[in-house]
């Protein structure tokens, strides 16, 4: 086939010298290569769930397909092609992807650049540690703008420009994967996803390659019965030819994708969630960087505090609980929030860009607005399971960015915390609690906590006192509860008449807490305590933190005014029939007896000679307890942390480069050395001879046609020159003559050889040396090694 047919074979038109691509090819291939890519973006739904992520599909089709298109019919270089596609990305670009950083909703900000181009550099991160739906979240579109434009344009151009269409497939297939790997662990429909993806693809590709062979048919039928036997026979014979076997082929390949789909799908069906990169990466909030809550519960109870207003609430029913933490991990000096284990989900914290689907929880709804008075913290107060949240203020675009939560405890925290002033208005749903008696039947849920360590003796002792005789689970749970309750006395220990009662929550409090000859604590202690009985008793169990709607703190109606006096700690327990249930361990308050309550069953132990110090109380501004672990957080210079990030970007740049570069620096060395084996021959007239091989192999790298098996001076002739030419007469005549060649002409030809070589590249671009470099055809054996013996 001539080149001018091949040329038409494809869908290409001669002129001037150049091939050219009709109209209507290029349509099609537009056509054919959109409905893939558009297959391919469906990964990506789940990751945004909205209208602005269509909308940014679309924008991104059609520019990339009219720059493809402007750079196929205008045949403009690959540099202008990229001009043309940075400058659609940056025009285009924060309309579609940063929409909240538009004037008039078309024309880009300053800022809106700025957030454009660090969402291509950043977004992919941001992504892996925000929950997921995102929609038009901050630049979290960015990503998907940046595949989806210059993946069109790459493929659509290779679809249009290049001899092997087939490439296009690989932008839709990188999309198809790269939604995969940022998706959420459950996929949408993959199989079905995966099949109509792979459909399309043979599809199209069955209609290039039929298409292909149909048009070589009536080239030849052209050039061999004339123009008017293609119109008639060949063409409508191709073209049903071509329906047929691109339907049927189509049809088998999904008919068989699918049977082996589900035949895998059956036989190694997933034990669990697949493994995506969200499941393995650390997300940037770390509530272990956090003092406990539970730890300054005190300071609540303290002057001025306890009677200061720290939030105001609205849109509460009585009995709501204004949850600030859940508690969950107890490592025998105080309560956490979350653990190190890397099987627990309770420290893992993520961004919430829109809201969290709360479906399946059971309970009622509660819209509540909130504002911060005199509460300031990390951890920001919330009700029920949190759907949405929207903060107000100037602040609240800061605030949104810096707010993290965990659905599986239903804590929320935002960096850098919060203080008087910061309002906000939430939606949730507050789980439906059992009654009493629905309570005594219950049975320990399957949800895991981090195991606690260092529980008391005296504890589990208690426990089995308080349970004995009782049958059960949700029983014993229920005396435990109700003995902490009727034995139990509430004493901050803050002075002011009080008794002494000591803070904090660890092995030894707790101990104290049930060897004393009185049981006195207030809720750190009590819900401490119910937690590691509960847990005793085989349900998962965690401390909860917040504020109770009781009516001493109602100001009117559904507002609630919550001052310090009204902090408490509860708890959770895990159950098979109504999930995490919360449960009140702390006993009414009332008056402490002035005198110990002697147990006559007790052995009365003789009184010590020299009397203990007398216990005073914990000083009024020092109560939260010197058993908090955290360290002082080392700070790093900022200096550092730039250039380890520079490094760090540096080592990747170079690896994936290194990786990249791989398979060409190879074929360069295996050049190399094989050079300088040959200039190593010791013998001259062999050395001349592989000279010649040297400069053969560089010609027919360089793309020349070199007939296979030709003579030294028919290589040299198609080459051109007269320089070919003379080195193919003098090696010759080294090998052919009968005298000794002296290893100076060796030396002076493998001279020649190198100028000659240098001479092939003299004319060439860059990327032509570079294709010529990483040639493979001399490796292959392309010509005839017999020739240079002749």
């Amino acid at each position: 086939m001539t080149a001018t047919s091949s040329a038409r074979a494809v869908g290409l038109r001669p002129r001037a010298g150049r091939a050219r691509v009709s109209i209507p090819f290029a349509i099609a291939q537009t056509l054919a290569f959109v409905v893939v890519m558009a297959l391919a973006v469906v990964t990506w739904w789940p990751i945004y769930q909205s209208i602005e992520v269509v909308v940014l599909v679309g924008v991104g089709l059609v520019l990339g397909a009219l720059i493809a298109l402007a750079g196929t019919f205008l045949r403009l270089a690959g540099f202008w092609i990229l001009v043309a596609t940075v400058v659609a990305f940056g025009l285009f670009g924060v309309p579609v992807a940063v929409p909240s950083q538009t004037t008039y909703g078309v024309v880009p900000t300053l800022a809106g650049l700025r957030e454009l181009a660090s969402g291509a550099a950043l977004g992919w991160k941001q992504l892996l540690t925000i929950t997921l739906p995102v929609g038009g979240y901050q630049a979290l579109l960015v990503p998907l703008f940046v595949l989806v434009l210059p993946g069109t344009v790459i493929g659509l151009s290779t679809a249009l420009r290049s001899r092997r269409a087939e490439l296009a497939l690989v932008p839709p297939v990188v999309v198809y994967l790269a939604g995969i790997v940022f998706g959420p662990e459950t996929g949408l429909r993959p199989i079905v996803t995966g099949l109509a993806l792979l459909a399309a693809s043979v599809l199209w590709l069955a209609w290039w390659r039929l298409r292909r062979r149909r048009l070589a048919i009536e080239e030849v039928t052209l050039a061999t019965q004339g123009r008017e036997a293609v119109r008639t026979g060949v063409h409508r014979s191709g073209s049903r030819a071509f329906a047929r076997r691109a339907i049927a082929g189509t049809i088998v390949t999904v008919l068989v994708a699918a049977a082996f789909s589900a035949a895998a799908t059956t036989v190694l069906h997933p034990a669990g969630a697949r493994l995506v990169a969200r499941s393995v990466v650390a997300h940037p909030f770390d509530p272990r960087d956090y003092d406990s809550p539970l730890s300054g519960f005190r300071s609540y109870e303290q002057s001025p505090a306890v009677s200061s207003t720290q939030l105001r609430v609205s849109g509460l029913d009585s009995g709501d609980f204004v949850r600030i933490a859940t508690l969950d991990t107890y490592d025998g000096v105080q309560f956490s929030v979350g653990s190190g284990a890397a099987s627990s989900d309770s420290g893992t914290f993520t961004r919430v860009p829109t809201s969290f689907d709360q479906s399946q929880v059971n309970g009622s709804q509660a819209n509540v607005a909130v504002t911060v008075d005199g509460y300031s913290g990390v951890w920001l107060p919330t009700v029920g399971q949190l759907e949405t949240i929207d903060f107000s203020g100037s602040d609240a675009a800061t605030l949104r960015d810096d707010f993290f939560y965990n659905d599986r405890t239903g804590t929320a925290a935002v960096l850098g915390g919060v203080s008087s002033g910061v309002s906000y208005r939430l939606s949730g749903v507050v789980p439906t609690e059992p009654t009493s008696a629905e309570l005594a039947a219950v049975t320990p849920g399957t949800d895991s906590v981090p195991t606690p360590v260092s529980v008391p003796t005296a504890l589990k002792n208690a426990v089995s006192t308080y349970t004995d005789g009782v049958t059960g689970q949700g029983a014993r749970l229920q005396a435990v509860l109700a003995e902490l309750k009727k034995n139990g006395y509430v004493s901050h220990g803050t002075g002011d008449g009080q008794a002494v009662s000591r803070s904090g929550h660890g092995s030894d409090r707790l101990s104290q807490l049930f060897t004393d000859s009185l049981m006195v604590g207030d809720a750190e202690q009590y819900s401490a305590a119910a937690a590691l009985m509960a847990d005793q008793l085989g349900f998962p169990a965690r401390v909860v933190m917040g504020f109770s709607a009781t009516a001493s703190a109602r100001t009117s109606g559904s507002t609630y005014d919550f001052t310090g006096s009204d902090i408490t700690a509860e708890i959770e327990v895990d159950t098979a029939q109504y999930g995490w249930v919360r449960l009140d361990p702390n006993p009414t308050p009332r008056p402490i007896p002035d005198q110990t309550v002697t147990n006559p069953d007790q052995v009365t132990r003789p009184q010590s000679v020299v009397q203990p110090p007398p216990e005073v109380n914990d000083p009024r501004n020092n109560q939260t307890p010197p058993q908090s672990k955290q360290d002082p957080a080392i700070v790093t210079p900022a200096w550092l942390v730039a250039l380890l990030l520079v490094g760090r970007i540096a080592a990747w740049v170079l690896l994936v480069a290194g990786l990249i570069m791989a398979p060409f620096l190879t074929i360069v060395a295996v050049k190399a050395r094989r050079r300088r084996a040959r200039k190593r021959v010791r013998e001259p007239a062999r050395r001349m001879t592989a000279g010649w091989e040297e400069f053969h192999d560089s010609v027919v790298d360089h793309g020349i046609p070199a007939p296979p098996n030709a003579t030294r001076s028919e290589v040299a002739a198609v080459v051109g020159g007269s320089r070919p030419v003379v080195l193919a007469r003098v090696v010759d005549r080294a090998v052919f003559a009968p005298e000794t060649t002296d290893p100076a002409d060796a030396d002076r030809v493998w001279k020649a050889v190198g100028e000659m070589r240098a001479g092939l590249d003299s004319d060439l671009t860059r990327w032509q040396r570079f294709k010529a470099a990483v040639s493979l055809r001399s490796l292959r054996g392309y010509h005839g090694r017999k020739a240079s013996q002749r």
